[in-house]
This record gives C-alpha cells, structure tokens and sequence, in this order.
C-alpha cells in the first residue's frame, strides 16, 4: 500500500465510465477530461487501428457507415461488455494515453463502472484489457453504486435511495442504503435498443434504411416516451428499399413514440419488478425519497413520466445524467479507503 501511494505521485488516477455508446474519463481532483464515442476504426480483418492507433473516439466515429470496404468503423462493446477483446485494449490504451501523458514511466490507478449483472467472466476481461492498455491496478465498481455517487444520492446513509441508470447497451435499476446495493436489475435494454426500434419502424413504415446515427439522431431530435409539448416532425434520409436510390422522408413525433414503446416498456417493468424486492422499510424510505434517473437515456423526453405513472412515486432526473457514472468513479478516488470495500480489484490485497 506504501509502495502504491508513492507510485500514485507519479501517475494519474483516473475513474473510467466504460459505455457501449461513450467513455468518459475523470481525474481526481480534475473532474471530467475526455468524454469520446467507444469506436474504433481499423483496417478491415486486422486489428490494426488507423492513423497510428489515433482513429479512435469521434475521429471513428465520423466514419461509423461511411467506411470504404478496406476499413471497418468498430464499437467494441455490445450491451456493456466488452465483444472484441484486442479492439477494446486499443480503445482504452488510447484513452489512457491521451489522459496520463505519453511519457509517463508508471501507469494510473483506474476505476472502472461496469454493469451490475455482468458475469465474473466479462468482469476478467475488461479487468485484463485496462492492464494490457497500461493500467497499473484496475478497480472495478458497479455502475448503479457510481451513478448513485455521481447523483448526489445519500447511498451511505441507512436510508433506501432507487437509482435507474439507462446506458447505451444496458439499464441498471438498484436500490441502495448503507453503501450497497440492496436489490437490483440489470436489463440488457436501453438506448441502443431505442435506435434499433427506430431503424425497425423506418424499414416497416416507410421501405427506408436508415443508420444508426440517423436513428440516434431522429430519437435526440423528436423522440419521447410520453406527449411533452406540441407534436414535431423531422425530415429522414436513408436508402429506399424497393429502388436501392437515396430517399427522405417526414417523420412525426407521435410515430416516434410509438416505436420506442417496447424499450421504454421493458425499462419500466425492470423498475417495477426491483421495487417488488425491496424489504418493508427500504420501500417506505422511497415513497418519500422516490426515483432518481442517471444515463443518456435519461434525457429521453417524457421517461421520468411514464415511470413515476408506472410506479406512483417522485421521479427525478440528475443533474448532467450522462456523466454521473464518471462523476461517481471520481468520487470513488477521492474517497478511496473508506469505500474500498464495495469494489473489486485485479490484485489481491
């Protein structure tokens, strides 16, 4: 312990948010220093990333579906874990990099969130990835326990607070009291499956193949889970499927919102199914405390609605949802020793 808080003048500590659709990096003391899209672009069949290992983050991510057939645009994580082992040790060795300083001779201290229902399996390799991309000891924290502190929620106190943290590839529903995580979901659902919906609804409705940036787009743009204000609409371009020709088309909101239906449905039945489990005194703390919503899809217009409708409890959005994840690993390096016990790490100690 010593020898590692020597070692630790000489690196930079940083807690990663480790998303599907973003990471996000922050540094204790600093707050949030780079927050990049996880893709990847690399020479198709290869492993080797372009421009010097430099075509990662939103220089990949321009070319995501607009690749020449000698280059592919990868997301290495699919539904919060990790589904192309060498791709991700690229991605965070450039992360790493970028925010500990090429010329660093010792490697940081990282925290990593992951999904709470990911598998000892899925934990060893994000574990093993951060160490190959030059990690020096990786914690791993579950991602509800880190939206929670990135939320301002009292999750030490002997009081039950409900955080519901919807992702890019998956949705964490806990409710916590003492530092811990009392019950808890982890729903392979969340915005991806949005954009999917989206793409779905396109091809049915209107014969057109649209990307997935044109699907995230359209749900940012005029998506909503429950009627918020006056009904838009927005122009669509893709590929017609009968002719194979560009085409656009008018979309409405209303229509949106009735393709993301099944998504957000799934994320409200994860909730109700948690409040299910929680013990008597933990369920009477939440009728006053009530729901906390971290994540991007968070900001989802009308999703705080429909669950507090869902539930009849207070529901709240937190403040900058999509970096409380980052913001509670951060909080973590600050307040390492008193809350080491609720995290993993790759070394035994």
């Amino acid at each position: 312990m010593l020898l590692d808080s020597l070692l630790s003048w000489f690196s930079v500590d940083m807690g990663i948010d480790l998303g599907t659709c973003n990471t996000l990096v922050a540094v204790r003391g600093e707050g949030i220093v780079l927050n990049e899209p996880s893709v990847v672009a690399v020479r198709k069949g290869t492993n080797i990333v372009l421009n010097n290992g430099e075509a990662v983050g939103w220089k990949a991510k321009e070319m995501l579906g607009k690749t020449p057939g000698s280059i592919t645009a990868i997301r290495p994580l699919k539904e919060g874990v990790i589904s192309d082992f060498d791709i991700t040790e690229a991605m965070l060795s450039y992360f790493i990099r970028k925010v500990n300083g090429r010329h660093r001779f010792v490697g940081p201290r990282v925290i990593i969130a992951v999904p709470s229902g990911i598998t000892a399996v899925e934990k060893k390799a994000v574990m093993q990835s951060a160490e190959r991309a030059g990690a020096r000891l990786v914690y791993l924290v579950e991602e509800p326990l880190a939206a929670a502190i990135g939320a301002g929620l009292p999750f030490a106190e002997a009081t039950a607070s409900m955080i519901v943290d919807i992702g890019g590839g998956t949705t964490d529903v806990a409710i916590l009291s003492l530092a811990d995580i009392a019950a808890c979901e982890s729903l392979r659902v969340a915005g991806d499956d949005m954009d999917e919906a989206i793409i779905s609804h396109m091809k049915k409705a209107y014969n057109l193949v649209i990307g997935e940036q044109t699907a995230e787009r359209v749900k940012i743009e005029i998506g909503s889970a429950a009627p918020i204000g006056p009904e838009t609409t927005m122009e669509v371009r893709g590929r017609d499927m009968v002719s194979g020709l560009p085409r656009k088309t008018l979309v409405t909101s209303e229509e949106i919102r009735e393709a993301l239906l099944e998504p957000v449905g799934a994320i409200t039945a994860a909730v109700l199914r948690t409040l299910e489990r929680a013990e008597p005194e933990l369920a009477a703390d939440l009728v006053v405390n009530g729901v906390t919503l971290a994540g991007g899809g968070a900001m989802l217009r009308g999703i705080g609605v429909v669950i507090e409708k869902a539930t009849g409890m207070k529901v709240v959005i937190a403040d900058d949802p999509l970096t409380c994840v980052a913001r509670g690993t951060s909080q973590f390096l600050e307040n390492f020793e008193a809350w080491r016990a609720t995290i993993e790490s790759s070394v035994d100690e």
